[in-house]
């Protein structure tokens, strides 16, 4: 998740506060993590400092004066060129789960144990990620079936792997 592109995709649909953004950031984009306050205004002051906002209004508050942060044409051109790059497909092709398998093969251990407790974990995730799906918003539907839908990819690579764990020890003990 790009923290500084999010936020100034938030500012490019409305000038906003630091506070009003942290709290649309989690509302939409955090899902059990929420932006700590500290990241959203160090962000923002990077922002600042690239040109891409300006502080507008400054209002009283209650705290320390209320800053309302305004996007500027290259902040709205950069989000416009970050909007239109397609994501990569698979940035890493050895994840932390291959290089597990892997090693643990190299150090004559037991893969396929590993293997059963990983399937057992993301089925766990499953569920939870499932319940989110019907008791949430569309929001929450949508990045449930997101998360569903990797944890799916995962199983079949767990499948497709336990059936090759001969052949793979095999390649990597050379």
């Amino acid at each position: 998740m790009s923290v500084p592109m999010t936020l100034l995709g938030l500012l490019e649909r409305e000038p906003s506060h630091g506070y009003d953004l942290k709290r649309d950031y989690d509302a939409f984009f955090s899902r059990g993590k929420p932006l700590p306050f500290g990241q959203v205004y160090a962000t923002l002051s990077r922002l600042a400092r690239d040109g891409k906002i300006v502080i507008g209004e400054v209002e009283p508050g209650e705290g320390p004066e209320r800053k309302r942060y305004v996007i500027t044409d290259r902040g709205a051109t950069e989000v416009e060129s970050w909007l239109t790059e397609p994501v990569a497909a698979e940035p890493n092709l050895q994840t932390v789960l291959f290089t597990k398998v892997v090693l643990a093969l190299m150090l004559g251990r037991a893969a396929e144990d590993y293997l059963d407790r990983q399937r057992a974990a993301h089925l766990v995730r499953m569920k939870e990620l499932t319940d989110v799906k019907r008791s949430g918003t569309l929001v929450d539907a949508m990045l449930a079936d997101h998360g569903l839908f990797h944890l799916e990819a995962d199983l079949h690579w767990i499948d497709t792997t336990v059936a090759r764990l001969d052949a793979l020890a095999k390649a990597v003990r050379k």
